[in-house]
């Protein structure tokens, strides 16, 4: 059973003899709100679905977690190490590794890259490229033979192919008579890696821990550990306790957390500044909707002057008014959710539509670890939008309430 204010909201939200400049401007005011609530939906999917898919493919590039010893003596041995990290539930598997900085060269061409020596034996334990590197790619690394998978960007960028060689130029040099001289040392590509992922077929370098041992003149005392864990998301908990607590000065650790921290620190501001910037949006489509009540309130003028004349209290006026814009923006809300979630779906194969249809590439992988648009729709996001966007209505409908409840019938009909 509808309250009489209530009744009457409706009645003049609906009234068939209502000004038509007044539905138009009502009408604006839904569209208004209706947008902003599709913009904040639209946005904040976008940018979730970039956190949730550069988050998934920087798992697959980057190790879960790495691990150490401080001060290696020369007596100790990354299989100890490896035993200590393999007692803890969340770890999979663990497998050594040993990398250093140096230059490819081929022809001309120079790239910097970082040379990532593994155990053909285990990698495949603890790496996330899929089926991009096989564990038969593995063992084409033979130990002593110096050989080197590249990705096959990087392959592309220095000319070479699977059989050619390459020169790796190493930072640390030899002192003689003449000065110091770098390191160089002749690879040979064994095969090439295609993951479909930038960061990897860009950057990709790996040959055989032996042979990496020998460029570096590395120990198993130095050797760093990759490993993988069941839960990545609780990487920082795990690094908080898989070290033995009468080793915790002796061993280090940390975690994709820790390295990519900066990172998603900044994708966490620019979505918290989106949301600022699209909160205005629907900042200024509430102030459309105080101006349409007003001038509601003013075309009633007369019918508030009878209705207060016949014993309507001054809050049930309000509440009138404050029906009709609460009724506005419930309907500006639910279709602003509604094309908006629709619209955030698949938002993907809009922007696609758009590649095709001006012929480039709006999302370059050079730039990031994608070339599309992935979306990602947030039902917390969404509640959150929603909720937002009504209070900002209601808020919107208190100055015209109030200023209809003080209408005086006399001043009011004095002219009619």
């Amino acid at each position: 059973m509808l309250s009489l204010e209530t009744w009457i909201g409706l009645r003049y939200l609906r009234a068939k003899k209502r000004s038509g400049f007044m539905s138009f401007i009502s009408m604006i005011s839904v569209i208004g709100i209706a947008i902003g609530v599709i913009a904040l939906i639209t946005v904040l999917s976008v940018m979730n679905g970039f956190q949730k898919e550069i988050r998934g493919q920087l798992l697959r590039v980057a190790p879960h977690m790495e691990m150490g010893y401080l001060m290696p003596e020369g007596t100790e041995n990354w299989q100890d190490l490896a035993a200590v990290a393999q007692k803890h539930p969340r770890v999979l598997g663990v497998a050594p590794y040993v990398a250093g900085q140096a230059l490819l060269a081929n022809e001309g061409e120079v790239r910097g890259v970082q040379i990532k020596g593994i155990d053909p034996a285990n990698f495949g334990e603890v790496s996330e490229y899929g089926e991009a590197l096989t564990q038969d790619m593995y063992g084409k690394l033979e130990a002593g033979n110096f050989d080197m998978v590249l990705g096959q960007d990087l392959a592309d960028a220095l000319g070479v192919n699977v059989g050619d060689k390459v020169t790796v130029i190493t930072p640390d040099g030899n002192v003689t008579p003449v000065g110091m001289v770098p390191r160089m040392k002749q690879f040979n590509v064994v095969s090439l890696v295609n993951s479909g992922i930038y960061a990897v077929d860009s950057t990709l370098a790996l040959t055989h821990m032996a042979d990496a041992q020998t460029l570096y003149r590395v120990d198993d005392a130095m050797v760093t550990l990759q490993v993988r864990l069941s839960q990545p998301d609780s990487a920082p908990e795990v690094t908080a306790t898989i070290i033995p607590a009468d080793q915790v000065n002796h061993i280090w650790v940390r975690d994709w957390t820790f390295q990519n921290k900066d990172y998603f620190q900044a994708v966490q501001f620019e979505k918290v500044a989106m949301f600022a910037i699209m909160f205005f949006i629907s900042l200024v489509a509430s102030i459309n909707l105080i101006s349409t009540l007003i001038m509601t309130v003013t075309e009633k003028q007369a019918a508030i002057a009878i209705l207060r004349t016949l014993g309507l209290a001054p809050k049930s006026i309000m509440k009138i008014f404050m029906v009709q814009g609460v009724l506005l923006g419930l309907i500006g809300t639910f279709w602003g959710v509604l094309l908006g979630v629709l619209l955030a779906a698949n938002f993907g194969y809009v922007v696609h539509g758009l590649e095709l249809l001006l012929d480039r590439q709006l999302i370059p992988s050079s730039m990031y670890f994608i070339n599309y648009l992935p979306t990602h729709v947030v039902v917390s996001d969404v509640v959150i939008i929603a909720a937002i966007s009504m209070l900002l209505s209601f808020l919107a409908t208190l100055y015209p309430s109030w200023a209809a409840s003080k209408t005086q019938p006399a001043e009011a009909l004095r002219y009619e």
